[in-house]
């Protein structure tokens, strides 16, 4: 019997396919909801994915064309002014001391990196993924593509290290903006070392504080200057509107990239040229991002006084791009209620049980889409 397309074979349970391992993709479950918004006479202020909406730096854009006659194969490691980039950038903005190239690595997309590294790391069934409580989904969809199992946190220095073999940090968090104080950082750095876990950082939102000054595990105070068993995930696409150019980096210990520089240059996953060069430019100039922020900061305010006067209650949200509300009910009811008036948000349940009375306010639209918002929440 011929097999039918999208149908895994008879001789296979869907589960055992990548496919059977994931959940729906929670995304879907808005699309009534954004039906609803879009028929607003004044039209949809979408407030729930979160993807920039400002142009690319000039000096980026004028980058990436100056690179477009690339005819041959990129590095996967990078060329070596991509590495000066990133090694100084990390030194500049993170207070890394004495990175190399070798403790550095451009990665395709931050999303990718989340979903495919502990595959990459070789995880599969009896290891274990952890990651915060309220956390972006691809922690987890990444466990379920390696075929390991995956638990949350509250407090990371909780968890049962047995078969834990990579942790995960946040901060600040998607969705709730929370900061962890170097403190922290540190205790959990040293925990994670003790156990011979794996800490990977997700660092993609540490240049938006507003509340809060981030620090990265790479900074001396938590790391005590050794990149041993840490490793930052950064991200181009919220501080330089570079979301279509999938355009990241990892930094950390060597062992640990060096071991993945290798299984990528297998894989094929190189960042192209092109997108190489608009990355040695947006991070060679910090006017572009102070630039960015400021039109984060005035839509954050805008948006942040017309909720409280709307009755909802903000908690966290210290930093990042979003803004964790709740009118203590279903995030669904307030979903419906704000899709009412045109305005679509993220259900707080996408990112965890703990979020199910949440909803996140992404600050990712115009000014004139932003301005549309507030009159409407009055």
């Amino acid at each position: 019997m011929p097999a039918v397309p999208g149908r895994p074979p008879a001789h296979r349970p869907a589960d055992a396919t990548l496919r059977g391992r994931l959940p729906d993709f929670p995304w879907d479950r808005l699309e009534p909801y954004k039906a609803t918004a879009a028929a607003h006479p004044d039209g949809i202020v979408d407030l729930s994915v979160g993807t920039p909406v400002d142009p690319v730096p000039e000096e980026v854009q004028k980058a990436l064309v100056a690179a477009a006659d690339s005819p041959g194969y990129p590095t996967v490691w990078g060329t070596p002014e991509l590495r000066d980039a990133i090694t100084g950038w990390c030194g500049r903005r993170l207070g890394a001391r004495g990175l190399t190239h070798h403790n550095v690595l451009p990665i395709v997309g931050s999303k990718e990196l989340v979903a495919w590294l502990p595959t990459q790391l070789g995880l599969g069934p009896g290891d274990v993924v952890a990651y915060p409580r309220l956390a972006y989904p691809t922690y987890e969809v990444g466990a379920r593509l390696a075929g390991a199992g995956h638990v949350t946190y509250e407090d990371p220095l909780d968890l049962d290290p047995t078969h834990l073999r990579l942790l995960w940090l946040n901060s600040p968090s998607n969705p709730t903006g929370r900061v962890l104080s170097k403190d922290t950082l540190a205790r959990v750095v040293a925990w994670a070392r003790e156990h011979g876990v794996l800490l990977a950082s997700d660092e993609c939102y540490l240049e938006l504080g507003w509340e809060a000054d981030p620090a990265s595990v790479l900074h001396p105070d938590v790391c005590g200057g050794s990149y041993e068993g840490v490793v930052a995930v950064h991200s181009l696409s919220k501080r330089s509107n570079l979301a279509g150019y999938r355009a990241a980096f990892l930094a950390g210990d060597a062992a640990v990239l060096g071991d993945l520089l290798q299984i990528r240059k297998h894989g094929g996953m190189m960042t192209s040229a092109p997108t190489q060069a608009a990355v040695v430019a947006a991070l060679g100039d910090d006017v572009h991002v102070h630039a960015q922020r400021e039109r984060y900061a005035a839509r954050r305010a805008a948006l942040r006084g017309a909720l409280l006067r709307h009755g909802f209650r903000i908690e966290h949200s210290e930093a990042s791009l979003y803004l964790w509300a709740t009118r203590d009910e279903s995030c669904w009811d307030t979903v419906a209620h704000l899709a009412s008036l045109g305005i679509l948000v993220a259900p707080g349940d996408f990112y965890g049980e703990a979020g199910e009375r949440f909803v996140r306010v992404a600050m990712t639209a115009t000014d004139e889409r932003v301005a549309a918002a507030v009159a409407r929440l009055g």
